[in-house]
């Protein structure tokens, strides 16, 4: 693990399973007090679980998966940000082996979010180092699949925008600047930094993670946007790729 340095931007301005049996609670086995709608109206939205809520959106499960079961396995597959960040339903179809009208369901939700919610100036979030970051993405530290993330910053290192990438292993044939420094142009950005975790617990970055850092950093210095860091997350952990200008 590096020093944790304070990011510093550029001067970019001259730059053009088992078989054993289970059974598992179904919402009609809770107590009514307990059933997600009847919580929300007795209780309010807040009292639910995100699950819960999950569960209250999709209404219905599938013949082999019951809803708050599904819920849950959604959760834990793809992680809260990447089923916010997904707008294909069919690539969630698919992703999640829901029934394409779920994963219809789930993206109106969620694009119905990013309509609604408004941003406030004086509560974003300020990343620094790269311990920031493994605070700042807590939730994916223990997503089962790999997530590329990016985090774009303003001239504050202040985050004025995150996404999800990509999911699945991270390979520099599969991941193509034009899909990490889109967003940068979109929110005017002048900086990113790349994050991913690897479930498997390995801290230590493979050669593609390095190839990948050091190909995006050249685009960067086209673009005039600067590659901070390329951070690794596992569970308890993180390794920052060293970024060379």
């Amino acid at each position: 693990m590096k020093t944790l340095n304070n990011y510093k931007f550029c001067d970019n301005s001259l730059i053009l399973d088992n078989f054993t049996k289970t059974y598992t609670l179904k919402i009609r086995d809770l107590p009514s007090e307990e059933k997600p709608r009847e919580k929300l109206m007795n209780n309010g939205a807040s009292c639910l679980s995100v699950a819960e809520l999950l569960a209250i959106v999709l209404g219905t499960g599938s013949k082999k998966e019951e809803v708050l079961a599904m819920s849950e396995r959604i959760l834990k597959e793809y992680g809260e940000k990447g089923l916010v960040s997904q707008k294909n339903p069919q690539i969630l179809s698919k992703d999640l082996d829901i029934p394409l009208i779920k994963a219809i369901q789930l993206i109106a939700c969620s694009e119905l979010g990013r309509r609604f919610f408004s941003k406030n100036e004086n509560g974003l979030s300020m990343i620094r180092t790269a311990k920031d970051v493994f605070e700042y993405v807590k939730d994916m530290r223990e997503l089962p699949k790999e997530n590329l993330r990016g985090i774009y910053l303003n001239a504050h290192h202040k985050v004025i925008h995150d996404e999800i990438i990509s999911i699945g292993t991270v390979d520099s044939n599969i991941i193509h600047p034009r899909e990490v420094f889109k967003p940068a142009l979109e929110y005017s950005a002048v900086a990113v930094i790349l994050v991913h975790n690897h479930p498997s617990g390995e801290i230590n970055p493979s050669q593609a993670d390095r190839d990948i850092t050091e190909q995006l950093v050249k685009v960067g210095k086209i673009l005039g946007i600067d590659l901070l860091d390329h951070v690794i997350v596992t569970k308890d952990n993180f390794f920052s790729i060293p970024v060379q200008y």
